[in-house]
């Protein structure tokens, strides 16, 4: 099986809002960890957080991540500058699929950033929204992190 994101970006930060608003895009949905949270860290870049300011009054926002943890989600949605739903159990829709339906967007007004195509791209393109493959927004990830993702980015068609 082989999976196309609509794009394929170095890292979040390379993201033109311009060119997704001029697409009709309403709603951005973000993954947490490695796209707009460095893994189990539990707080934003400094950074990321001027980031997010940027577009915030342009779009609907939300972290749609598949940490089943309440206590980690609990704890980024206080420090996050927007909505952060967590067990989402990507790539199964539902979860993306209730928050569009909350606030009255259509999946095909709607993107999907993340960092693996298994689960994020994979869901995004499920739902029916564009998609954003980004890399781990750490540069710093371990060996075996490194590897895994090399091995699932073997399932990009360019």
């Amino acid at each position: 099986m082989f999976i196309k994101p609509d794009y394929n970006l170095k890292n979040i930060y390379e993201i033109d809002f311009q060119e997704l608003k001029a697409q009709g895009i309403k709603c951005i949905m973000f993954d947490l960890d490695s796209t707009v949270m460095v893994s189990k860290s539990a707080s934003f870049l400094p950074e990321t957080i001027e980031w997010f300011n940027s577009f915030l009054n342009d779009f609907e926002v939300a972290i749609i991540s598949n940490n089943t943890k309440d206590s980690y989600i609990e704890n980024a949605s206080k420090i996050a500058p927007c909505r952060v739903i967590g067990k989402a159990k990507k790539p199964d829709t539902k979860v993306m699929k209730a928050y569009l339906d909350s606030i009255n967007v259509k999946p095909s007004e709607a993107v999907m950033v993340g960092d693996r195509p298994l689960t994020d791209i994979l869901a995004g393109k499920w739902l029916g929204c564009k998609t954003i493959l980004v890399g781990s927004i750490n540069p710093n990830e371990n060996l075996p992190t490194k590897l895994v993702r090399a091995l699932e980015r073997s399932t990009i068609k360019h």
